[in-house]
């Protein structure tokens, strides 16, 4: 998220399809240089958490946890820093973008202290999840006047 440009925006709300129960130490994805990508309603994507930190294009992301693919509800903007909600639970926060199956679907990688897999955060099919805008910072909305 870009402060300076971005202005606040719909949360992103989707449902888990598929449960994953595996990870990877050596799972060379790359990351996506762009920051944020468009999500249509009716679009499934793949959840994975890890703990790399590094938000340069062509990043290698190898240590991953699998968390499932999950539906999304509606169409909006997924960008990086948003967080990763499971009820109040905040999973983590969106690092970027891996498109190694896309068009099919895109990786959403989420930075999480620990890369925990579905099934160890106990997700279950049908399962709501929710996406956050990260909170803003910058100058204050203009009022009507």
């Amino acid at each position: 998220m870009n402060p300076h440009e971005d202005g606040r925006k719909r949360g992103l709300h989707a449902t888990v399809v598929k449960v994953l129960r595996h990870r990877r130490a050596d799972r060379g994805m790359s990351l996506e240089p762009h920051a944020s990508r468009c999500i249509r309603a009716g679009e499934v994507h793949e959840l994975v958490t890890t703990d790399h930190v590094d938000t340069e294009p062509g990043a290698r992301i190898d240590r991953v946890g699998f968390l499932g693919f999950a539906e999304f509800g509606c169409a909006g903007v997924l960008d990086r820093g948003d967080e990763l909600r499971i009820g109040n639970r905040v999973v983590g926060t969106v690092l970027g973008f891996d498109a190694c199956h896309f068009p099919n679907h895109y990786n959403i990688l989420v930075r999480a202290e620990v890369a925990s897999t579905g099934e160890e955060l106990g997700l279950h099919p049908e399962m709501p999840l929710a996406f956050a805008q990260s909170v803003l910072t910058g100058p204050a909305p203009m009022s009507g006047g």
